[in-house]
């Protein structure tokens, strides 16, 4: 049951990442960078914060406790994170959120899950056992089905279908820029499953002082998170000066500013509780647990082209553009549903 256990859970967390964009349709009045950082400092310093203390009796001891070199390296993961999430967030602005969160964690889920198994020296269960293969099988599969969903938006781009609509603000469908920061973006992103290897200490500091290992992964969440809000931070800071948009904060139409600051905080919870789900997933995975970042990045590019659907993002596209997407998102079932047979097969061995 651990195992399928956490594919359920790493599934929620995917659901939640790919619906917390949702609400940006519903800002009124704000740059892109207010509301990004408003739903930053829910998502990335209260949240991490309060579930931190919900689940563990001794949050501030535990971190007291825990070796510096692992508070420091999860904090300064974090901050490289918080770059790649930015650009990530660009891609989706530019992008739309169906086809900017395929190619941005497409390329972040096999980083993030090939680079860990070497360095934690587990690249060897991908060949040597039954299971490991059947997991290699599913991350080409899940290769594929990004390349499908990305060669769909190409099609949208050729077919001129690349007007404002959905979650794509008017005239900002810009293909090559939204690729270029999808890329870069999805590999600095993948610093977070570093970020949690290096928080294992932390994690199990936390198991020593009594918190429940399915959550063991929450407090190290609290520095990792904090890092990429400095990066976020001093981004936003920069942008917000420089188009003299300080003056969002406090629009004379307090409904509207009302609006936007709920809107905003209902994604930071939504965002936050992707990683609420995946440092709980993540834990049930046995000895693959280097493939759960996988199964969590598919599981969000599936929802997302879900919601991109939804949002009516591809609406003026013809048959052949929503096939070849329909396939992608097929395919990403089909590497979701390969890569959790690959962990059950060897812990049911």
């Amino acid at each position: 049951m651990g195992p399928i256990l956490g594919v359920i859970l790493l599934w929620l967390g995917g659901l939640s990442s790919a619906s917390f964009y949702a609400p940006v349709h519903r800002i009124r009045n704000w740059a892109w960078a207010t509301y990004w950082i408003s739903l930053g400092f829910v998502a990335w310093l209260i949240m991490p914060m309060l579930g931190a203390l919900l689940v563990s009796t001794d949050l501030f001891g535990i971190l007291r406790t825990s070796p510096g070199v692992s508070l420091f390296q999860s904090y300064f993961f974090g901050v490289l994170w918080g770059f790649g999430g930015l650009m990530a967030a660009l891609a989706l602005r530019y992008l739309g959120l169906g086809l900017g969160n395929s190619i941005a964690l497409g390329v972040c889920a096999i980083v993030g899950t090939v680079v860990p198994a070497v360095v934690e020296h587990k690249a060897g269960l991908l060949i040597a056992t039954r299971g490991g293969q059947t997991i290699l099988v599913g991350l080409v599969v899940c290769l594929l089905g990004i390349v499908l969903c990305g060669y769909a938006g190409v099609l949208k781009e050729r077919s001129g279908a690349g007007v404002s609509n959905g979650s794509t603000p008017a005239g900002e469908f810009r293909f090559a820029r939204g690729l270029f920061m999808a890329i870069f973006g999805g590999i600095a992103s993948s610093f977070m499953a570093f970020s949690l290897i290096s928080g294992a200490p932390i994690a199990q500091a936390a198991v020593d002082a009594g918190t429940p290992d399915v959550f063991k992964n929450i407090p190290v969440l609290v520095l990792s998170l904090a890092g990429g809000f400095t990066t976020n931070f001093i981004y936003a800071l920069i942008v917000t000066m420089r188009n003299h948009t300080l003056g969002d904060y406090c629009l004379p139409d307090r409904k509207i500013l009302l609006a936007n600051f709920f809107w905003s905080a209902v994604s930071g919870v939504m965002w936050y509780a992707q990683y609420f789900f995946y440092g709980m997933g993540t834990t049930r995975m046995g000895q693959y647990d280097f493939a759960s970042w996988s199964i969590f990045m598919s599981s969000i590019v599936l929802c997302a082209n879900l919601w991109g659907l939804a949002l009516k993002e591809w609406t003026q596209t013809d048959r052949k553009t929503k096939w070849v997407l329909w396939s992608g998102i097929a395919v990403l079932v089909l590497s979701i549903c390969l890569i959790g047979l690959g962990n059950w097969i060897d812990q049911g061995a």
